[in-house]
């Protein structure tokens, strides 16, 4: 693998410098499509985490000028005893666990701090989530049976034509799309490179044409479902994403440094990745699902959302891990035990039946090896259960 990743780096880096040399690129593009590159490269993945700005194309999402919502300091929790193996095997950047809803332990780890504001991945679909929640039910989308196509007409006649917002929710859309991380040929790496070089999000999304199943009948993560929702948001409302989750989400819940997401060449949002918060903000948006959609004194999400969302829905297999709306539910999950999840080890983690909340950021490049998640989801229980006995 660390071969073939090389050769691959090789090939990659011959093709920006033929471009540069033909003039196609500027400097800004060469530098973005570089820093693509050396991503997840072991001497600066976790500083590139802490630096998506640096980086990329960003808009900030304005948290206002209200107070922050604090974060009340409970009795410290001793941490299990192998938390700290854990901890080093997973390449954990920090953690933040609420108990009660009051910080109980918080630990900043390989040189971040508590004011980093760490790139989310696939938590970030969560986030939209909750957005996409508060839209419905001020009734500027009609119906989640509505066809995507009603609310961004671009996606008439390709892969996306015939699924409903649902589908689309649930990721069973039945697009073909591949996620492999470690496939420079494959969708989500192409995409990596439109985004890196300024291109359109839109246009890619509206540009695949493969189905591999009915919408609705196969479950698949397709991680530009979620882009394709924040067209359906962008369509209904005339708004950006940026402004929507400032006013609908971030404001209200009082978060205490001013987020921002990482965007492609048209200032367009990469929300299924591309949301850069602190860990405490992590925690926060994790307290408000648990509390059902209330924080900060104000009903922020519909409760019924909420439960919505955090039930399996989407036609996963039979004893595989479940998924609602843009969130993950354990196979064997307790009542009201579910989860964000992204690429490299990032998690809220959220159990109702011990009020914990757990906020954790990584730089696990080990994360897709067999029981990774296990190993993570293990901890997160054994936290919550020692909060709830200590509590």
């Amino acid at each position: 693998m660390r071969t073939f990743g090389k050769w691959l780096g090789r090939i990659l880096l011959a093709l920006v410098l033929a471009a540069a040399v033909a003039g196609y690129w500027n400097r800004d593009a060469l530098t973005r499509l570089m820093a693509v590159n050396s991503l997840f490269d072991a001497e600066h993945i976790v500083q590139n985490f802490s630096n998506m700005d640096t980086l990329f194309h960003t808009a900030a999402v304005a948290r206002g000028t209200g107070a922050v919502a604090l974060l009340p300091d409970g009795p410290a929790l001793a941490m299990p005893d192998d938390f700290a193996a854990w901890a080093d095997r997973r390449a954990v950047t920090s953690l933040v666990v609420l108990s009660g809803g009051a910080l109980v332990y918080e630990t900043y780890r390989m040189g971040t701090g508590p004011g980093d504001r760490r790139i989310s991945w696939s938590v970030a679909k969560s986030w939209l989530s909750a957005l996409f929640g508060v839209v419905l039910d001020e009734g500027t989308i009609a119906d989640l049976d509505d066809p995507v196509t009603k609310y961004a007409p671009k996606l008439a006649g390709g892969a996306y034509d015939g699924a409903s917002i649902r589908n689309v929710l649930n990721m069973a859309s039945g697009v073909t799309f591949d996620e492999d991380y470690f496939d420079f040929w494959s969708d989500i790496n192409r995409m990596g490179r439109i985004l890196a070089l300024g291109g359109s999000m839109d246009d890619f999304a509206a540009g695949l044409d493969d189905s591999f199943a009915a919408p609705g009948t196969r479950w698949q993560y397709v991680s530009i479902d979620t882009h394709v929702l924040s067209m359906v948001l962008r369509g209904a409302t005339g708004r950006s994403i940026p402004d929507l989750m400032s006013e609908k989400i971030m404001i209200p819940m009082g978060v205490e440094a001013e987020p921002y997401y990482v965007t492609d060449g048209y200032g367009v949002a990469f929300v299924l990745g591309g949301l850069n918060l602190t860990t405490r903000d992590y925690a926060r948006m994790g307290q408000l699902f648990l509390d059902d959609g209330v924080f900060n004194g104000r009903r922020i999400v519909p409760a019924d959302w909420v439960r919505a969302s955090t039930t399996p829905s989407a036609p996963t297999a039979p004893g595989a891990l479940q998924y609602g709306y843009q969130w993950w539910i354990p196979a064997d999950a307790s009542e009201g035990e579910f989860l964000a999840r992204g690429v490299y080890g990032q998690y809220v983690y959220i159990d109702r039946a011990s009020d914990v909340v757990i906020a954790t950021t990584g730089a696990d490049r080990d994360f897709r090896a067999e029981g990774a998640f296990a190993d993570s989801l293990g901890m997160f229980r054994r936290i919550a259960d020692r909060a709830k006995q200590e509590r």
